[in-house]
């Protein structure tokens, strides 16, 4: 074989395993891509049924409630403009509370109910995906750091 051919073969060789490489890592990207939702798109139908995604929001008070089993757990959750049920079945994170922001991510239900298969507490409102926080905000809820924080970098400002 002339090494012209040779040198063709190894050419299209490379191209066939860097496409066929190009083609894996795209369908993992794919596969494991999150989206985010806020709860007024979930209730207005944008988001995808029996599709994985995410959702936050404020956790509404007063909407906690735990099933006799202990660990199903049912709260609404809301972006200021519209609430979701959302249920889930698991230990909740020590930070988890009423009033404050979570992030959980699951799938829609065919009743309309948000099926958590993870929950995520924030330890504070300084990060917040960019959606929830514009949503927070129409809603005329501040965006920041609790009070409780404000009050202890005022004092440590003031010495």
């Amino acid at each position: 074989m002339k090494p012209r051919y040779r040198r063709m073969i190894w050419i299209l060789v490379g191209v066939v395993a860097i496409g066929f490489a190009t083609t894996l890592v795209l369908n993992a990207f794919r596969s494991n891509l999150v989206f985010f939702f806020t709860p007024t798109q979930i209730a207005d139908g944008e988001a995808p049924m029996g599709k994985n995604f995410r959702v936050g929001g404020l956790v509404e008070p007063d909407s906690l409630k735990r099933q006799g089993d202990g660990t199903t757990i049912t709260f609404r959750v809301t972006d200021g403009a519209k609430t979701i049920m959302v249920s889930y079945k698991g230990i909740l994170p020590d930070l988890f509370k009423e009033g404050r922001g979570i992030v959980a991510q699951g799938s829609v239900q065919s009743d309309g109910s948000f099926r958590a298969s993870e929950v995520l507490a924030k330890h504070d409102e300084n990060y917040m995906p960019p959606e929830a926080a514009e949503a927070l905000k129409r809603a005329g809820h501040t965006v920041g750091a609790p009070e409780q924080f404000v009050d202890k970098a005022q004092k440590s400002v003031s010495k």
